[in-house]
């Protein structure tokens, strides 16, 4: 559902994925729903959701339109009883949230959000080093992650416009909040962020942002995200993690000729083998709802706190 550029990205890498099958695309353009459906092969084009969710071969639903759309059609996917794969961030506010989760549970389907940065190869093996005990428990995070320059040209209105992205924090900065829960294995309590333009000054949304986290078990993350780097596909990654007994330190960046480094290559490939495998039973979703009520807490906390200038405590709602 939705067949902007990043359904593009899922739908090539659903095709790698043995048994995932695209059957529909659906967009209220029916000419982008066509020419999607085009790309996943013999998918059919649609500009009606309800049709496609009333489909029989539809067993369950990506969701790739716009963040201030997620819940609504997340919620009528799981009333008719299909499985949902949501971009991130997966919601606005927590309430929208807790209504997915809870029209999910009444039909007894999954509602899997999709965390891409768990899945690229650099982070899967710092998790793997971290839960090995090697470094003892991890006590702190520093994640610099920097992109290429971003223009007011090359973003759509809807991700400049903070009631439907949820402002920069939220839309680009749940990547690195969401690695940081995952790394750390720990709940965010309180979140600092500043953010400015400095490589696009005419962006009415920051281009550069730092986010500093405190988690329950005492362990702080520092976040560096900017889009500062002149080409379009580069990319430049450090990521360290502090353990009682150690250390690990990673850095990895394009490759010469704008090659993606294997480090991070392949992700959204392995992002659907693992939904695939979720929908078959095989494997809970890798990215827990404790995970996903604290990472879009801390989101939206790191909105406000740019917004204030203050540090804002994370309050996710607490759970039934």
């Amino acid at each position: 559902v939705g067949a902007g550029a990043i359904a593009q990205d899922h739908v090539r890498a659903m095709r790698r994925v043995p048994g995932l099958e695209v059957t529909a695309v659906m967009d209220r353009h029916i000419g982008r729903a066509q020419a999607l459906a085009a790309l996943a092969g013999s998918a059919r084009a649609a500009d009606d959701l309800d049709a496609v969710l009333r489909a029989d071969d539809v067993d369950a639903v990506d969701i790739c339109v716009p963040p201030d759309a997620h819940a609504q059609v997340s919620i009528a996917a799981a009333r008719h009883g299909k499985h949902v794969h949501v971009e991130k961030p997966v919601a606005l506010s927590l309430d929208d949230l807790e209504a997915m989760l809870a029209a999910a549970d009444a039909q007894g389907v999954s509602l899997t959000v999709g965390q891409t940065a768990r899945f690229q190869p650099a982070h899967m093996a710092a998790k793997r080093q971290v839960a090995s005990g090697a470094i003892g428990a991890p006590r702190a995070l520093h994640v610099t992650w920097y992109a290429h320059h971003l223009w007011p040209r090359s973003w759509r209105a809807w991700q400049l416009d903070p009631a439907r992205c949820g402002g920069h924090l939220v839309h680009n900065g749940v990547h690195a909040l969401d690695l940081a829960v995952w790394l750390l294995d720990d709940t965010p309590v309180r979140v600092f962020a500043r953010g400015w333009c400095g490589f696009a000054p005419e962006m009415p949304t920051p281009d550069s942002f730092h986010i500093i986290v405190r988690f329950a078990g005492g362990g702080l993350a520092t976040l560096e995200i900017s889009y500062a780097l002149r080409r379009p596909g580069d990319q430049l990654r450090r990521l360290l993690v502090v353990g009682e007994r150690g250390s690990q330190l990673q850095v990895t960046a394009t490759e010469p000729g704008g090659i993606e480094p294997a480090a991070t290559a392949d992700a959204m490939r392995h992002q659907f083998a693992h939904w695939a495998r979720v929908l078959r039973g095989q494997e809970p979703a890798i990215v827990g709802r404790d995970q996903v009520r604290s990472v879009l807490a801390a989101a939206l906390a790191a909105q406000r706190a740019y917004a204030s200038g203050r540090a804002q405590e994370v309050t996710p709602r607490a759970r039934a």
